[in-house]
């Protein structure tokens, strides 16, 4: 399993009027913390998309446990727990600051597609770094 832990402070722009985050902006916190893995790992989007590789979400999916206000220190837990096949699961857990409380939890689910938009297997090298890190 690879797991990469981000920690955010919540803006006033995250918030609803009940000043609470708003409930897609979950999706950006997933996104944030699938940047955070995929740099960590050595496989940054920027560097993707310099090959030619895009990973575009197929599925989503949010579980909301607690609303998260204004100002408050999260931690957003990203993991990925098993190779990729035709396709990349990624799952998140969003705890307060100390961990010990779980405000939300979630998947994404990627394709591999080419610069045409194609749907393509994923790249050897990217599968290669994934699965040693996984497996060890």
């Amino acid at each position: 399993m690879i797991i990469n832990k981000l920690k955010l402070r919540v803006s006033y722009a995250d918030t609803d009027k009940m000043s609470v985050v708003y409930y897609a902006r979950y999706f950006e916190y997933f996104e944030k913390g699938r940047n955070e893995l995929l740099r960590e790992i050595g496989l940054p989007y920027v560097e993707m998309e310099k090959k030619d590789l895009k990973l575009p979400v197929i599925e989503s999916h949010c579980e909301y446990k607690k609303g998260i206000k204004y100002d408050e220190l999260i931690v957003i837990k990203t993991c990925l727990i098993e190779p990729p096949y035709s396709k990349l699961r990624i799952d998140y857990e969003i705890f307060d600051e100390t961990e010990t409380e779980v405000r939300a939890r979630g998947y994404t689910v990627h394709s591999f597609v080419n610069q045409y938009g194609k749907a393509i297997r994923p790249p050897k090298d990217f599968a290669e770094i994934i699965t040693k890190r996984i497996v060890g």
